[in-house]
């Protein structure tokens, strides 16, 4: 019972956390934070403290296969399926927190 009352506790957690972000930035929270505040997996630069151009610039070249270095794979896989108007919007986001 006392895992499912902790189960439930996160699960509310999370669901509020994502109906501050933009639907797009739901999936980046875990790894991100929820304000970009995280180094995720401790091997990227925090999100927040970039330029929305220099955010733009990185998503288009995790997007392209030609920006990042150890999470450059999974970033792609990330970025790839974002048209420039998606990208926006998470910048936008970011730029916001």
């Amino acid at each position: 019972m006392k895992t499912i009352i902790k189960f439930m506790a996160v699960l509310s957690f999370i669901c509020a956390l994502s109906a501050q972000a933009t639907p797009l930035y739901t999936k980046c929270i875990a790894c991100h934070g929820e304000a970009g505040e995280k180094s995720a997996l401790n091997k990227s630069i925090i999100i927040k403290d970039m330029s929305k151009d220099a955010f733009i610039a990185a998503m288009k070249g995790y997007k392209a296969g030609t920006y990042g270095k150890e999470m450059k794979a999974m970033m792609k896989a990330q970025a790839f399926p974002l048209n420039d108007a998606q990208i926006q919007e998470l910048a936008n986001f970011i730029a916001k927190k």
